[in-house]
């Protein structure tokens, strides 16, 4: 009984957990385009971002981090006979993983805040991919353990997932191409009405 409830609350410690790293990395991402946005906007911008990745790692992806683990330990020790798997060792491979990328971005958040880091928007797009990749894989070792499916209708599932992770990422980019050549037209506008003002009240 004890196994049961360490493994429902060790899912419980998953799903807070990524959806702590998913929402950190999007807020990354708005957080480096804030830096595109004139003044006061960038600072107001910046300053709210930088509150809401503290509270956000602080509150929510470090517990749910915490919670993952501590019942994973738990689940060991209630059924050693696991760690004789070769899937839980991948497993714990990929976990470490997601610890490391963890702990970075509390590194990031950071550099964030201090206005010293050099990412772009973009990049943190492409960084913010990272947990979905991990999750993936995690649950497909969690649930198919040592008969992990390698048909051509397994690939083909990833692959999809993949192509949509791509399809996402160059609708964004083409939104934020759109929306910089918005905000250039709507510069040169304001540029040139003062201009036209001045040659009417000249003539």
């Amino acid at each position: 009984m004890n196994y049961l409830w360490f493994k429902a609350f060790h899912i419980v410690g998953v799903v807070v957990w990524f959806a702590g790293l998913f929402y950190l990395g999007r807020l990354f991402v708005y957080h480096a385009e804030a830096n595109e946005r004139p003044e006061p906007a960038q600072s107001i911008l910046k300053e709210q971002y930088a509150l809401m990745e503290k509270r956000l790692y602080h509150l929510i992806t470090m517990p749910g981090m915490a919670l993952t683990v501590v019942m994973a330990i738990a689940l060991l020790v209630a059924a050693p006979d696991l760690l004789k798997q070769p899937w839980l060792h991948a497993k714990l491979g990929l976990v470490g993983v997601t610890l490391v990328y963890h702990f970075y971005c509390g590194r990031l958040r950071k550099k964030l805040a201090a206005g010293t880091c050099t990412l772009t928007g973009q990049q943190f797009r492409w960084f913010n991919e990272g947990p979905t990749v991990l999750l993936v894989l995690i649950v497909l070792l969690a649930v198919f353990k040592n008969q992990l499916p390698t048909s051509a209708t397994a690939w083909s599932t990833l692959g999809l997932i993949v192509a949509m992770a791509a399809i996402i990422q160059l609708y964004a980019r083409k939104r934020r191409l759109a929306r910089e050549m918005a905000e250039q037209s709507s510069s040169l506008a304001s540029a040139t009405v003062p201009d036209t003002e001045m040659r009417g009240s000249t003539s």
